[in-house]
């Protein structure tokens, strides 16, 4: 019998507004420390580590999946594997995309003269449209990883999908590779369409989001999910079953899936690549080589 999403634990009052109000007060809560705070630098790593404590006390306090919750050694293994990839990211990819990326869209944008971003727009309505447009292009970045075997394996997307378990940490579970594509979007957003200062606020809004994704908590996900994703959507893009994991490639906006007919609302009986959860070091290796039990790796 397929193991359902949630564990059927009793509707007390505590679980009915974690259930229903977490997710907007969080997003709330982040934006709002964000436009006060929005030109200091310690805002950033602040928001993440609150968004993750909060999650996290939740999981272990409150899990939709008993079987999920995560041993103090696993719980470490992802904090290191976060704090390795946020690392390589400050370290390599930002350098190599300031010496590149950046130049080269400001080139464009010279180029083709475009000046369209509405400035003028009270911030937080830019915020908003920056991460609508941020996670327009990464839907189909995303996408594209599950559509053909080369960008999968030389992204290392398989090992953000190999983990068995799931909590608010596998957010920023990702192999480094993969961190050359998913800071594109972004990029070309600020650097091509000039957005500016939108898109720091929209990356608290997409890290906090996608964080409450892969959560193992009973959310809601009847009204706040036609237009952001739920932890249901997600988890069930985590599926083992090849067809389940095909949907729902919204990481934080579900809408562009609800738009091109990739959207699922289903239960989701097992996540990972396969049967089995492949090491740490069967992790970094899946640009090279792949678990042999891998079930949903593009052919």
């Amino acid at each position: 019998m397929l193991r359902r999403l949630y564990t059927g634990r009793k509707s007390t009052g505590a679980n009915m507004v974690i259930k229903y109000a977490l997710q907007p007060a969080l997003m709330v809560a982040v934006l709002a420390v964000w436009y006060f705070n929005r030109e200091a630098l310690w805002v950033y790593p602040m928001v993440i580590l609150a968004v993750q404590v909060v999650l996290g006390t939740l999981e272990y306090w409150r899990p939709a999946r008993l079987d999920w919750r995560q041993p103090v050694k696993e719980k470490l293994m992802l904090i290191a594997v976060y704090l390795v990839v946020f690392s390589f990211s400050a370290a390599v990819v930002v350098p190599i995309y300031a010496a590149t990326l950046e130049p080269g869209l400001a080139q464009m944008r010279a180029a083709v003269g475009l000046d369209i971003w509405p400035s003028t727009w009270p911030i937080l309505a830019q915020v908003f449209l920056a991460f609508f447009a941020s996670e327009f292009i990464w839907y189909w970045f995303h996408r594209a990883e599950h559509r053909w075997f080369f960008i999968w394996r030389v992204s290392g997307h398989g090992a953000h999908h190999s983990f068995k378990h799931l909590s608010a940490l596998n957010a920023g579970a990702n192999h480094p590779l993969e961190m050359f594509v998913i800071l594109v979007p972004a990029a070309i957003v600020e650097l091509f369409f000039g957005a500016g200062l939108a898109v720091a606020g929209s990356a608290v809004l997409t890290v906090t989001l996608a964080s409450i994704a892969h959560a193992n908590i009973d959310l809601n996900h009847k009204v706040i999910g036609w237009l952001f994703t739920t932890n249901r959507f997600h988890i069930h893009h985590h599926s083992m079953v090849l067809d389940e994991s095909n949907t729902n490639y919204g990481c934080a906006a579900i809408v562009w899936d609800r738009l091109f007919g990739t959207f699922s609302d289903a239960d989701t009986a097992e996540a990972g690549t396969g049967p089995t959860e492949p090491t740490l070091w069967q992790k970094l290796l899946m640009p090279y080589r792949e678990p042999q039990d891998t079930q949903i790796a593009p052919e």
